[in-house]
């Protein structure tokens, strides 16, 4: 089912080229119409076509090279019919590098009273509240018309905990429904189609799912169904067994996660690329990532201190004469440039951690590098 591209490599929509390893670590590049991505990446997420609190300049400015945007609310408002007459995704965000959207299965089937059944998930429009049914072929509809570089296919995500009966099922209406997204995928050689590997916490649905999926040949492959409440050892373990049943010229992509210590090992298990929005949740709420750990600004012990936020951070916050002080007092007079000074902060952070481990992992010391970095973060001694 996957486009045949071999007589003309140029209408490829995405090239992956593995460029080292260390360990199981890995170092790629990621070429798209739109750009290149640098592997391991973080990519920041814009809900509704935003990272929020910044501008595309300034999460330019962190060294994010892509970013993610949401199927399911980008077509709730404004419309992806509007997208499309605008010029697409990265003309209507102003963002000229790569962008990646998910399919909105996760948002869909987080929603209260959703109804589920083979042909699609049914539930109300949060905006309107009118019967709606997102199927596999809506859902690439949608991202054929927003445009983005890097599209998902149409899963169901298993909560956690699930029964082996429940992953079971989900297993098999994944892969059902990714024939289904093949099929309706109108943009192969503009638009590259990941799939997605489903099984909770059962290695042998795990297994089923990912060797069905490398059998149709996507472009690029996702762990999904993690960090849905399992906790950090289970997400190792979960990512540990499927990341090597995936291909090995094909790019790896854990979805939401997550915390530095999730990026760190599981960048270990040979995880290509990340996303979540906890850099910019976080900042909201005053909790900024340091190399010594996560702090919160909003603490009466910061309320007279003159240090940046991470006195070793080169983010335009830390080296602009930003205090924690000042921070501290921008939240309590609730401003606005609370938010965006954190969150230029926890991105950049972000960034520079997948910077630093690609850096290792091309002087083959990950091994060395991984230990080190998780030591300084908890402000222990290293082993």
């Amino acid at each position: 089912m996957a486009p045949d591209t071999d007589a003309n490599p140029d209408a490829r929509a995405l090239r992956f080229t593995l460029e080292r390893t260390s360990d199981r670590a890995r170092a790629g590049r990621v070429e798209t119409k739109h750009g290149a991505i640098e592997t391991p990446a973080f990519m920041p997420v814009g809900t509704h076509g935003a990272l929020k609190a910044m501008t595309p300049a300034q999460v330019a400015d962190t060294g994010a090279q892509i970013v993610l945007a949401n199927t399911y609310h980008l077509a709730l408002r404004p419309g992806e019919a509007l997208v499309e007459k605008l010029g697409g995704l990265h003309p209507f965000m102003q963002w000229p590098g790569p962008i990646l959207t998910d399919s909105g299965g996760f948002q869909v089937f987080s929603l209260p009273g959703v109804e589920i059944t083979d042909k699609s998930a049914r539930f109300k429009n949060e905006v309107t509240g009118e019967e709606m049914d997102l199927t596999p072929e809506r859902s690439i509809e949608i991202q054929n018309k927003l445009g983005a570089d890097i599209i998902m296919a149409f899963d169901e995500c298993t909560p956690y905990p699930a029964t082996r009966d429940l992953a079971g099922q989900g297993v098999r209406r994944t892969l059902q429904w990714m024939e289904r997204c093949l099929r309706a995928h109108a943009r192969a050689d503009e638009q590259a189609l990941f799939g997605i590997v489903q099984g909770s916490t059962f290695p042998e649905l795990r297994e089923a799912c990912a060797a069905s999926l490398v059998a149709m040949d996507c472009p690029g492959y996702a762990i999904g169904g993690v960090s849905v409440g399992e906790g950090h050892e289970l997400l190792c373990q979960v990512t540990e067994h499927a990341a090597p049943l995936l291909p090995e010229d094909k790019p790896r992509y854990l979805m939401g996660v997550g915390l530095p210590e999730d990026l760190i090992a599981c960048i270990g298990y040979g995880i290509d690329m990340f996303d979540c929005v906890i850099p910019t949740r976080y900042a909201r709420s005053a909790t900024v990532f340091t190399s010594r750990g996560r702090i919160r600004l909003t603490n009466r012990r910061f309320r007279r201190d003159a240090f940046p936020v991470d006195a070793s951070c080169d983010c335009y916050t830390c080296t602009g004469g930003f205090t924690r002080a000042y921070i501290h007092h921008l939240f309590a007079a609730n401003e606005v440039l609370s938010a965006v000074l954190c969150s230029i902060h926890n991105v950049h952070f972000y960034q520079r951690l997948v910077a630093d481990a690609r850096r290792a992992i091309l002087a083959g010391d990950y091994a060395e590098f991984a230990p080190e970095f998780l030591a300084r973060y908890r402000n222990e001694p290293a082993a």
